[in-house]
């Protein structure tokens, strides 16, 4: 399986590689980046740990230090590529503007304030909290994207625009979710504990909604744009209003690849 997994992000890899050479700069100024960027790296794993690091660095940890941090926990859980590789394929399938793979990789906030979390996930998970926390505000500072490192999140996740997004500590996300931008994954009060929606596999969340609670969001569902859902929402509805309702079906069987937001079956 780990041989499998490593083929596929170096076919992902060489890919990329393969378009940056197809769609070659015109300035000298973008050729350097791209050389620091992308030609100068060996592997999808030290290009991800460098970019991730080259947009969170500060006076704190400067980029080189955030790098050997980000590539020796990569090194141990080869996931975080794994996953990585995932949610930039979903990327290239669900956004209309991205027609290069290398796109979300050197320039998507979503993208790359996701990885950032991925990584301050297994830091969280592996008592490393002052670090991970560290990650969290840093992502929060330079992407507005606030996720906290114990939130879990799947793979194949796009976070579209993704500015404003907050995800909270007992969150759960499951897999081939895509979320827009002014979404929240929040409680509804200062009580502890398992406080956090639940998101399952393939669901479609809309810009601006907030979904509230220790409540479960079932498989292939649609929460539409602006809604504020604070109950349970089952597999394959969609709901919309505030507070929310059930308004029908999800329309399709994947609303998450569709990225179908409208609330009756038109064609855009």
């Amino acid at each position: 399986m780990t041989k499998d997994i490593n083929n596929q992000v170096k076919k992902l890899w060489n890919k990329i590689v393969e378009e940056i050479n197809l769609n070659k700069s015109d300035t000298e100024m973008a050729k350097d980046f791209l050389q620091k960027i992308i030609h100068d790296k060996s592997s999808f794993q030290e290009a991800l740990a460098s970019r991730v690091a080259s947009k969170i660095c500060n006076q704190d940890f400067n980029q080189k230090q955030l790098e050997l941090i980000f590539n020796n926990q990569i090194s141990k859980f080869p996931s975080i590529c794994d996953s990585a590789a995932k949610d930039l394929l979903a990327f290239y399938a669900r956004d209309p503007a991205c027609n290069y793979f290398y796109q979300p990789f050197l320039y998507y906030k979503g993208f790359i304030a996701l990885q950032t979390y991925r990584i301050s996930r297994v830091l969280f998970k592996t008592n490393n909290t002052h670090m991970a926390l560290y990650l969290q505000m840093r992502a929060s500072e330079a992407f507005g994207v606030d996720i906290h490192p114990g939130a879990s999140i799947g793979s194949g996740i796009m976070l579209d625009h993704a500015h404003n997004i907050v995800i909270g500590e007992t969150a759960v996300i499951g897999n081939q979710v895509s979320m827009l931008h002014a979404v929240t994954l929040g409680g509804t009060g200062k009580s502890k504990g398992d406080r956090h929606p639940k998101i399952g596999n393939g669901v479609l969340i809309g810009a601006g909604a907030k979904i509230l609670g220790n409540i479960t969001v079932g498989n292939c569902s649609r929460i539409a744009a602006g809604s504020v859902v604070l109950k349970s929402v089952p597999s394959c509805k969609t709901v919309a209003g505030v507070p929310a309702r059930e308004v029908g079906d999800a329309g399709c069987p994947e609303p998450a690849k569709t990225m179908n937001q409208l609330l009756k079956a038109e064609k855009v």
